[in-house]
């Protein structure tokens, strides 16, 4: 079997089909077998674990986890690369292909029924686009996951791992921080995929926690106060809140129950941590 991550394999696969970039999908496949190797690596694949892979292309990072994994559920989106998975992926017996858009499949029934009720391990070369709706969406969906370890836009990666007061800080840093532990394991530049990206990328390990680093009351109304918060960023917290609907407070309210918590009421969303979130989320509910 011809491997992909041999930018050489990668074009004759792409020619043999007539395979042309979709640009909606925003498609850019892996062609260096170092960064294919760390990705692996990084989420310490055994052969006990099931892998989830979101848009595995032509199969180029499906190929590596194949060789370590127990079994592989690569989901994909484009009609046009099932014939050539079915081709590139024939030498294996441990993939299961999902023709489908991962937003629209029940990860949790899949987990149930196919991988033993064993939490999954993520890898994948994220579509840029929709790195977030991804992500959330298996966050909040309480995937049983062990770990998320994916290729993402370098910026977003960063902002992952931001803390309060940076400028990359935001409700991806205070959603991913509550769910699990960022790592960035490298940063990957545009000459390593095909076609060449505009941005830097970077691969990102995600461990989720076994508990909560906070407990919270009352989950969604927090994280509705933290998409408020910096949907203003330049706001006070109390403007921010109070545009945003005032989720049933008036200002003063909001001033009253910041103050309670300990915080200024002239403060800004982006200074605050995911613990001062959560008490304010408990306060409003109180």
């Amino acid at each position: 079997m011809a491997e992909l991550g041999n930018p050489k394999n990668t074009i004759e696969v792409l020619q043999k089909y007539n395979f042309h970039f979709a640009k909606k999908f925003g498609q850019n496949f892996l062609i260096d077998t170092h960064v294919l190797d760390k990705i692996v690596r990084a989420a310490e694949i055994t052969k006990e674990d099931y892998v989830l892979e979101i848009g595995p292309g032509i199969g180029t990072l499906t190929q590596y986890l194949c060789e370590s994994a127990k079994h592989v559920f690569a989901v994909e989106i484009d009609d046009n690369l099932i014939p050539i998975l079915q081709d590139t992926l024939s030498a294996y017996d441990n993939v299961t292909v999902i023709h489908n858009d991962v937003l629209k499949v029940d990860m949790n029934e899949l987990v149930q029924t196919k991988c033993e009720g064993k939490p999954v391990k993520i890898v994948a070369n994220l579509p840029y686009y929709i790195t977030t709706p991804i992500l959330m969406g298996l966050f909040e969906a309480h995937v049983p996951m062990k770990s998320v370890t994916v290729m993402v836009q370098k910026e977003v990666a960063e902002r992952m791992q931001a803390g309060p007061g940076s400028k990359d800080y935001g409700a991806l840093s205070l959603a991913v921080q509550f769910y699990a532990d960022p790592y960035i394991v490298a940063n990957v530049p545009p000459n390593c995929f095909m076609p060449r990206p505009n941005v830097g990328s970077a691969v990102i390990r995600l461990t989720l926690h076994d508990e909560p680093p906070i407990v919270v009351k009352d989950e969604k109304l927090m994280f509705d106060l933290i998409r408020a918060s910096f949907n203003q960023r330049r706001k006070t917290l109390v403007n921010g809140l109070h545009n945003a609907g005032g989720f049933g407070f008036n200002k003063e309210e909001l001033a009253k129950n910041l103050v309670s918590i300990g915080l200024s009421e002239n403060v800004r969303g982006e200074t605050l941590t995911l613990a001062q979130f959560a008490a304010l989320a408990d306060a409003l509910k109180a």
